[in-house]
């Protein structure tokens, strides 16, 4: 029987996957003034026994100002490199699952609360609050402080933060880099015409409002080695009338493939609490459909993907080369063996779960069963 489309290999750049399953970027928004703790250590551990080829860390910002949360990770100075530089060591000890990172910065959507306490602003008097900044001095909703529109000086600042951020990854051994221009998020928030009201060269038409998140993949791109691929993650659309849509996002997918973009995620939404989003299985995949059929580098489709055969049909039909998990991952951590069993692929298992394997599947993992003396 021919393995299963999902189960076959991939190169993204330089990076070789050994299927079509990527762990996409979640935040767990437990970190202590931006270092992982042992949290992280254990949620990114078990996820990377999971089958899966690429485990993404969380969206990691590069400036503290930078995070959703008070809580979220970052990678901007030398003690949130050697709280993240521990948790991936501790990973790569036990998994050879290629780790790739998310650098992200979160813009007007910053200074929040943790999800499970409501999520909402905090002000930047407050406690556990800071001033946000923007393209633009817009707030993402009514009532909330406005940003501080980024000038110049700052632009070039946080240009900077990412480059540097990136460093430190490559030094503690990432494989891949994403860059975050979705979900509402400040480079999402420099390419929208609903959320960048600039008048200078960052503003106004696609060339200008495209141009920051350019700007920083060229300087990123420039800053890490060629065997580090760096990709970048995209909403396809805003979900609102006037606000960025799918054209344009092919318009963006190009000019980044051009640079030398290895891959592009997309999913959708996140700038506007206007949008109206026909939630339901595959309901991103057109996107990633539109994606592939306009660049040549590999797409990642997400977005309500839970069933095995509607992985299997995404990437055998070519709407994506790759599907990304994210809470579907969560709910099953083996989801990849899982889906294996049902489909006739093989996946690798680490060897403390070898005996784990199901008499049916006697080629599920993808390693030779030794003797165990047991």
């Amino acid at each position: 029987m021919n393995s299963p489309q999902l189960f076959q290999g991939l190169d993204v750049g330089p990076l070789r996957l050994d299927n079509r399953i990527v762990i996409a970027p979640m935040c767990q928004y437990s970190a202590e003034n931006g270092c992982m703790t042992d949290w992280h250590l254990i949620h990114l551990g078990h996820l990377a026994l999971s089958g899966a080829a690429l485990l993404t860390i969380e969206a990691t910002a590069v400036v503290p100002e930078g995070r959703i949360t008070y809580a979220d990770v970052g990678l901007w100075d030398d003690a949130t490199e050697a709280a993240l530089a521990r948790v991936v060591a501790a990973v790569r000890r036990h998994s050879p699952m290629p780790i790739a990172i998310q650098l992200a910065h979160a813009g007007r959507k910053a200074s929040t609360d943790l999800p499970w306490r409501g999520g909402r602003q905090i002000s930047p008097d407050a406690p556990n609050g800071w001033q946000t900044v923007a393209p633009s001095a817009l707030a993402f909703e009514a009532g909330e402080a406005a940003p501080t529109a980024l000038d110049r000086d700052g632009i070039a600042r946080l240009r900077d933060a990412f480059v540097e951020s990136a460093r430190r990854a490559v030094r503690i051994g990432i494989d891949a880099i994403q860059l975050h221009g979705a979900h509402g998020y400040l480079l999402h928030q420099f390419l929208s015409p609903l959320s960048n009201r600039r008048d200078d060269d960052y503003g106004g038409s696609l060339e200008n409002r495209m141009r920051l998140p350019l700007e920083i993949f060229d300087a990123v791109r420039a800053a890490v080695p060629d065997r580090v691929p760096v990709t970048m993650r995209v909403s396809g659309t805003d979900w609102v009338e006037g606000g960025w849509d799918i054209e344009q996002t092919i318009a963006f997918a190009q000019a980044v493939e051009a640079r030398g973009c290895a891959a592009m995620h997309v999913s959708s939404g996140g700038l506007d609490p206007r949008q109206q989003i026909p939630v339901g299985p595959s309901y991103q995949v057109p996107l990633a459909r539109a994606l592939k059929q306009a660049v040549a580098i590999p797409i990642v489709a997400v977005g309500l993907i839970t069933d095995y055969e509607q992985a299997e049909a995404i990437v055998a039909t070519g709407d994506a080369d790759l599907i990304g998990l994210a809470r579907t991952i969560l709910y099953d951590p083996r989801w990849p063996w899982h889906a294996a069993a049902h489909l006739g692929g093989r996946v690798r298992a680490p060897d403390q779960y070898l005996r784990s394997q199901p008499h049916r599947f006697k080629d599920l993992f993808d390693v030779p069963t030794s003797d165990t003396g047991m």
